[in-house]
């Protein structure tokens, strides 16, 4: 089945994240997964443990067509609200799924530990729910719609989230080839700029123009970083635009 990808989003949870006790690794991790099927993240949100902050920013994500995959908040301690949230935010009960209750059952016979009321409670999924597996220890992470919600521990969520996206949007993979090409303008003025950049936009329908000023240093002058993103086969020309606007503005480059 051929599945249709508008945008893809992340959501990263947690007091300990926005509270500055541990430092994501999530983001940076996520791009690389993406990049590495042809995929790009169009936007991140951090939500500390609140749950009903977290209620609104899923009941909003929720109701658009975005891909979105959710970090952490998934157990089953009193700081753990995701689950609780995801389900009001779609408007459905929390019911113990079948195949969480497998898995947590497998997970704790395994380990030959009583398995107690609380730590079942972890199957405890939104109505409508289907799981996640879990490669590390078997309690399962869990998809509502195009959410997908995995685990907080980047050992269990990073192959989580590779499983979810290979085995379900594979056919998005590479579907829209990218390139990028960018010079360093010396001594560069955005405001100067700005037109050349419309206008190269103007001319190349698709083609994003980007530019990241450096204010300069003991060691670099002050320059942008002056670029074109897009189709592999139009990157070349617009290229060409920027490189021939920047000379008539006076300005000196080099290919970065």
């Amino acid at each position: 089945m051929t599945v249709t990808m508008k945008g893809i989003g992340a959501i990263i949870i947690g007091d300990e994240i926005t509270r500055g006790k541990r430092t994501d690794k999530h983001f940076a991790k996520l791009l690389e997964i993406l990049a590495a099927r042809g995929l790009v993240l169009d936007w991140a949100l951090y939500v500390g443990d609140d749950r009903e902050r977290l209620t609104e920013t899923l009941r909003r994500t929720l109701a658009g067509e975005d891909i979105v995959f959710s970090f952490g908040g998934i157990g089953n301690t009193p700081d753990d609200h995701t689950r609780q949230a995801a389900a009001a935010a779609a408007g459905v009960e929390l019911k113990l799924h079948p195949d969480a209750e497998r898995e947590i059952r497998a997970r704790f016979a395994e380990m030959k530990f009583e398995l107690s009321d609380v730590q079942l409670a972890m199957g405890n999924l939104p109505v409508g729910s289907r799981i996640i597996p879990n490669p590390y220890n078997r309690i399962p992470g869990f998809s509502l719609g195009r959410h997908h919600f995995v685990p907080g521990f980047p050992q269990m969520a990073w192959p989580m989230v590779e499983w979810v996206l290979d085995r379900h949007y594979s056919s998005c993979f590479h579907a829209k080839p990218s390139a990028e090409a960018a010079i360093l303008v010396w001594q560069g003025l955005e405001g100067r700029l700005i037109n050349l950049m419309r206008c190269v936009e103007a001319d190349f329908p698709g083609v994003k123009v980007f530019s990241l000023p450096f204010l300069g240093s003991q060691e670099v002058e002050r320059h942008i970083e002056l670029g074109v993103r897009g189709a592999p086969e139009q990157v070349p020309p617009a290229m060409e635009a920027i490189r021939r606007g920047v000379v008539e503005l006076g300005f000196s480059f080099d290919e970065k």
